[in-house]
């Protein structure tokens, strides 16, 4: 029969923290979800930082066919006083932007070639921040140099011909730049695009655009204004826009 010496030692052991038991497991998942937390800020206030260097980094010049910063690039800038005006609001990541491009981007691009409409591209970079990335900017910032040389149209078109299948990989420095040649850039003229886009001569007009159109209530992309009215994409055709270019037109 134990001794009751014996028996006391055995209900301490057994009421003990085993070597490695529970207590040290919970000690050592709290640290770990700690640590995931503080990665989660730490992650959040480096993309912050990023963030608030690009909309100061670069130059402040305006690409050659916007007026003013916040607003967008005139594709044809020699409309009559009397056509509507056609606002179109587009990030480069977007998928459903490309959608549009695909099914109305030939419609659109003739409604300006033939001044039945003022077209206004705004190159949106929001999509930044919620895929992580900056090729939003990178590319509108590309598109911005391109407008300096009258590609700009040329070189829009060529970015969502080749927007990747899969939302967030971006575009390529090389990429973009293979794009300026695709628009019609070459020799001096694409020398002159790389050494804009090099320096982000047109940055704060690009970041400019973005934040002009949160405050214009775009909060989707695309947006399409026709002088200032939005435009539903649902049940939209070629023959409805063109009926409701005609009824705009003075």
């Amino acid at each position: 029969m134990p001794s009751n010496t014996s028996t006391r030692r055995a209900k301490i052991e057994a009421a003990a923290p085993k070597r490695g038991g529970g207590a040290n497991r919970i000690v050592v998942a709290t640290v770990v979800a700690v640590l995931a937390i503080a990665a989660v800020v730490a992650g959040v206030i480096v993309a912050d930082q990023a963030k608030k260097k690009d909309v100061t980094a670069g130059g402040s010049s305006l690409p050659k066919n916007a007026s003013a910063m916040g607003a967008g690039i005139v594709i044809n800038p020699g409309a009559p006083a009397n056509v509507p005006t056609l606002d179109i609001y587009e990030d480069f990541q977007c998928p459903v932007c490309k959608q549009f491009e695909d099914l109305y981007g030939q419609h659109v691009d003739q409604l300006a070639k033939d001044n039945k409409v003022k077209l206004v591209f705004h190159t949106l970079s929001f999509l930044d921040d919620n895929l992580r990335n900056d090729s939003s900017n990178r590319a509108a910032n590309a598109a911005a140099c391109a407008d300096d040389q009258g590609a700009f149209l040329a070189y829009h078109n060529a970015i969502y011909a080749n927007q990747p299948e899969q939302e967030g990989t971006g575009y390529t420095d090389a990429q973009l730049k293979q794009f300026a040649q695709t628009a019609g850039l070459s020799g001096a003229g694409l020398g002159t695009w790389q050494k804009c886009y090099d320096s982000r001569s047109h940055n704060q007009y690009v970041e400019s655009v973005q934040t002009q159109g949160s405050k214009d209530g775009v909060n989707a992309t695309p947006t399409i204004r026709l002088n200032g009215k939005d435009i539903s994409l649902s049940g939209l055709t070629p023959q409805s826009l063109d009926a409701a270019v005609k009824a705009a037109t003075k």
